[in-house]
């Protein structure tokens, strides 16, 4: 079952285009790459990049890391506008 906001830039192209304009300019600021490189080095250093086994590297409130599954990683942050 697809989200309300898939089916919304179903209907509305030119607001998933600006969405995808903005998404794209968004992710090339230097410190959003910075970001995805030190959450991918942290990955590749606990053995879970690429190996399929759903797991993620979720940040602590207290600012650390911990292994934990990726649907409760993702889902966490849902819904919070």
């Amino acid at each position: 079952m697809a989200s309300a906001s898939t089916k919304y830039y179903r209907k509305n192209r030119a607001a998933l285009q600006v969405k995808q304009a903005y998404q794209k300019k968004y992710n090339k600021k230097p410190s959003e790459v910075k970001r995805r490189v030190e959450l991918a080095k942290e990955n590749h250093k606990r053995g879970t990049y690429g190996n399929g086994d759903k797991k993620d590297v979720s940040h602590k409130k207290g600012g650390g890391t911990t292994l934990e599954a990726q649907s409760k990683n993702r889902a966490r942050n849902r819904g919070k506008k």
